[in-house]
Formats: C-alpha cells, sequence, structure tokens
C-alpha cells in the first residue's frame, strides 16, 4: 500500500500532517474561542419545535435564501450587496483562494494571524507571503505595502480583530493597506461580535473589498456556517467554485431560528463575553504578566517557559492554547479564550499553580 500512496498522492500531501484537535474529555475548554453558554432550554424547545417539519429527504436550498434574508435583517445589510454562505470560514477561503488565485500571484497576510489563509493556500498550491507585524501585534502598514509591491498578491487578508493576537489594527494604517492593495482585500470578522468596530460601511468604499463572517464565534461553532459579504458582481463569481448544497436543511433552519428568535440571547452572551473579558485582563494583569489588549472573546498573555505552564495547567484539568511555536513573535504566548466566570476562576486558579512551580 505504501507504494501506491507514494506514486498517487501529492508529494505535497504527503509531507503535511492533518489538522488534528485532541479529545478534550471532561477538561475545561479554553483553547478554542468558544461561546461556553448553552442555550437556555425554552430557547431550545422552541429551535426543536420549529425544526419539526424540515425536510431532510430533500437536498437544502442552495442558495440559502430564507437564511441569507435572516443575515441581511440581523447585520442590517442592504439589498444591493451580494451574500455566499459557507461551512464555515474555512469553506469561504478555500473557493476565495479558488477563484481568485491562479498560482501565479500569491495570498497574503499579516502575521502571525489566522492559520488556514497559509494551510489553504498551500492545498490549492498557491504560494503564500506572511508579513510580520511589528513587535506590539500593530500592522506595519508600510512593510505590508512594500510587500505588495514586490509580490502583486491576488488576495490579501485582514483578520479583524487578528487572531490569534486579539487586536484591531489602526484604522487609518488599514485603510492605506486596502487602497494600497492590487488585488482582493478579505478582512475576516469571525470575533466582531465582541469588536468595537464594524467594517461593513466600508464595502461602499473600496471596489477591491469582501468581508468574512461566521456563527462560530456568537456561540453556534457545532452548526458550521459562515457567510461572505460583498459586491454582487465579486459573489457571483465566487459562488462559481462553491460546492453545491454546502450546507444542511438543518444548518440553514437552525442558524436562521438563531438570528431571529435566538437574537437577543446571543447578544446577551456576547456582552457577557466582554464583561469576563475585562475581567480576565484586570485578573491576569494584577499578577504582573504582560497580557495583550484584545476585542476578540480570547486573550494573549505572556510568561515564562510556557509550554511548561501550559502543560502543567492542563495537568490540572484547563485546557488553553500554547502559542509559542506558531511564530517567533509568539515564543513567550499562551492564548485563553473568555469562558464563564467559574471556568475563568479555574483557569486563574490553576495558572496560580503553574507560576508558582516556576519560582
Amino acid at each position: 500500500m505504501r507504494g501506491w500512496i507514494e506514486r498517487t498522492v501529492r508529494t505535497d500531501v504527503q509531507a503535511r500532517t492533518a489538522y488534528a484537535v485532541a479529545d478534550p474529555g471532561t477538561a475545561i475548554r479554553l483553547n478554542q474561542m468558544e461561546n461556553p453558554f448553552g442555550w437556555p432550554a425554552d430557547l431550545w424547545r422552541a429551535c426543536m419545535e420549529s425544526l419539526s417539519g424540515a425536510e431532510i429527504n430533500r437536498y437544502p436550498d442552495a442558495a440559502g435564501r430564507e437564511l441569507i434574508a435572516a443575515i441581511r435583517a440581523h447585520d442590517d445589510l442592504d439589498d444591493a450587496w451580494g451574500v455566499m454562505l459557507g461551512n464555515g470560514s474555512d469553506e469561504i477561503i478555500q473557493p476565495l483562494i479558488q477563484a481568485i488565485c491562479d498560482g501565479a500571484r500569491p495570498v497574503m497576510a499579516p502575521a502571525p494571524s489566522f492559520v488556514m489563509f497559509e494551510v489553504i493556500a498551500g492545498q490549492c498550491r498557491v504560494p503564500y507571503v506572511g508579513v510580520d507585524l511589528n513587535r506590539d501585534f500593530s500592522l506595519d502598514a508600510d512593510g505590508l505595502i512594500a510587500a505588495m509591491q514586490r509580490h502583486n498578491p491576488a488576495l490579501l487578508f485582514l483578520a479583524q480583530p487578528n487572531n490569534p493576537t486579539g487586536n484591531l489594527y489602526d484604522e487609518a494604517d488599514l485603510r492605506r493597506v486596502i487602497e494600497a492593495c492590487p488585488g482582493l482585500v478579505i478582512i475576516d470578522e469571525a470575533y466582531g461580535p465582541f469588536s468595537s468596530r464594524n467594517h461593513q460601511s466600508w464595502l461602499g468604499q473600496y471596489p477591491n473589498l469582501l468581508v468574512m463572517r461566521t456563527f462560530s464565534k456568537m456561540g453556534l461553532a457545532g452548526l458550521r456556517c459562515g457567510y461572505l459579504v460583498g459586491d454582487v458582481a465579486w459573489i457571483e463569481q465566487i459562488n462559481k467554485v462553491r460546492l453545491p448544497y454546502n450546507l444542511g436543511v438543518l444548518n440553514q433552519a437552525v442558524a436562521r431560528f438563531a438570528l431571529t428568535e435566538g437574537r437577543a440571547v446571543l447578544a446577551q452572551q456576547s456582552a457577557a463575553l466582554r464583561v469576563g473579558r475585562d475581567q480576565l485582563f484586570d485578573a491576569l494583569s494584577a499578577r504582573g504578566l504582560r497580557v495583550h489588549p484584545s476585542e476578540a472573546n480570547f486573550m494573549l498573555l505572556e510568561v515564562d517557559q510556557p509550554s511548561a505552564v501550559n502543560a502543567s495547567i492542563a495537568a490540572q484539568g484547563v485546557l488553553i492554547k500554547d502559542l509559542s511555536k506558531a511564530h517567533p513573535m509568539l515564543a513567550r504566548c499562551l492564548r485563553v479564550s473568555i469562558g464563564t466566570d467559574a471556568e475563568n476562576a479555574a483557569f486563574l486558579a490553576a495558572l496560580d499553580v503553574a507560576l508558582k512551580a516556576q519560582r
């Protein structure tokens, strides 16, 4: 069998490792930027009742018309803008690269940023260029513009707020970069529910700009639903390489219910996480740690021996993310998602034990 694999599978695929997520077991999960709150029982019952007539024997609406109508109402999105649905943001990144990039011009993004920009570019055999942020994780606009002039990217991804750093870039710098980009720019607003800035109004100002969003961080990570917004002409082209029926009947129905009947609950949960974020920032800062301000539902902190600290915290039943090997600028960094008050307290207690062991 090995011979068949070596002769048949692309060599670059053979050299890769599959995206893997360890079984969390019963540990507290503060490693994946999930919403820790479930739905109230009455909302769940209403959702289940709304699904009673779902025709799962039929293919879903390939265009997702009812869900897109709910998205327009929820986001106050003008009918002039097109919307394309995806099975999470990852599946939107893929057709974007497939539709825009021919392999001659690269995908580009600041670094560090969302790892899937680079991963999916590689899967599509498109070169990728990462341009380092400044040491404080602010956008190096001059450096990025110079890199665009050298590499002529077909596609530029800008995560706002950025993952894994959690910050928003300076607005003037961001606008300069968009204006200078020779290709299509995607602002990834995955963490929009926690951010003080929304870029939707920018769509009418830049003809080469689209905005990408997801349901995952607002509390529906298990649903796998995201969407792309922008000029109809762009959406029409990218839709040509989107797989048909990519969002199932139940996915569409639950997402639509969440944006309508569940809207108030989701908003309350996002507000609670923003409060928890501020409290966790203060608690970490009070311990003398360097903590980076965040506009997302997670926080980046710096410690000595981050891998050892992470291992100690995991051994105490709390999962966070060790980023120390992800990028040289993150060599001292751990990332922790904002949980419930009890989960945040458990993390802080585990962190205290881990830090005490270093002394």
